[in-house]
């Protein structure tokens, strides 16, 4: 049986697509884990493993080698290990008039040294281990659409989905495949904190999402699990929109002037 590594995979969409791939092999997964704030069912030490059947925790950054490389190893010690999702993420932002070049830069760093580092470990696990192998980058929709007052983020998926197209083409040969995940709004217990302090965001949603609704991290995990499996065995370099339509919508200029002569 394979095994996975997921980072950012204690909460939210990370949390589903763990849950997810458990279901076809053993899941590492690192994160920052902090008890009291509910991110966990209780402390854990590394490589505890979670209530959940087949759930290993790393607790630490997905930035730090070391630790990246301690999962790769905990997970190769549980099944030869066969994909590796980049879905940490910090959510900080700053702009061009409120912060120096160096505080922006440091923003879009942590991001994308989060993709850097798994994608490095990845690529030299299996190499090392002659196999193939699957690494699934997590971007935004903002990586081509960004929304106003989030420029280092934006940036930092902008460089992602650049990763991964160059891992793609730089490790093809070696049989790994890269690909990415562009989410658009997509319902999480942070989403529904905002949504529920701003009351016409269900509209905004509805507006920006040609389906009229945000997406599930259900939708998003049986997306990531598509592009690691073997059915994804020629997909390679993709950024695969899972937005509901969000990157294909455009403001339509009649629209106002339709709905008030209807």
């Amino acid at each position: 049986m394979h095994s996975f590594v997921v980072t950012g995979g204690a909460r939210g969409v990370g949390r589903t697509i763990a849950e997810r791939l458990a279901m076809e092999g053993t899941v590492v997964i690192v994160d920052i884990v902090d008890p009291e704030q509910g991110d966990a069912p209780g402390p854990h030490e590394d490589g505890r493993r979670w209530p959940y059947h087949r759930m290993v925790l790393i607790s630490g950054s997905a930035a730090d080698p070391e630790v990246a490389q301690r999962a790769a190893m905990t997970a190769e010690a549980a099944g030869p290990l066969a994909g590796w999702v980049n879905n940490a993420a910090i959510f900080d932002d700053a702009d061009l008039i409120g912060a120096g070049p160096g505080r922006i830069l440091e923003l879009i760093t942590a991001n994308l040294a989060l993709a850097v580092t798994g994608c490095h470990t990845a690529v030299n696990h299996f190499r090392r281990h002659g196999r193939p192998g699957a690494i699934v980058n997590v971007s935004s929709h903002q990586a081509q659409r960004p929304v106003r007052g989030a420029l280092p983020y934006a940036t930092a998926k902008a460089a992602i989905e650049g990763l991964t197209r160059a891992v793609a083409v730089d490790h093809g040969p070696d049989g790994i495949r890269a690909n990415a995940v562009a989410l658009g709004s997509i319902t999480t217990a942070r989403s529904e904190a905002y949504r529920l302090a701003h009351p016409g965001v269900d509209a905004q949603m509805a507006a920006l999402h040609p389906l009229g609704r945000p997406g599930t991290a259900a939708e998003v995990a049986g997306a990531v699990a598509f592009l690691l499996s073997e059915a994804a065995g020629f997909v390679n370099g993709v950024i695969l929109p899972v937005d509901g339509g969000r990157s294909a919508n455009g403001p339509d200029p009649e629209a106002r002037s339709r709905i008030a002569s209807a």
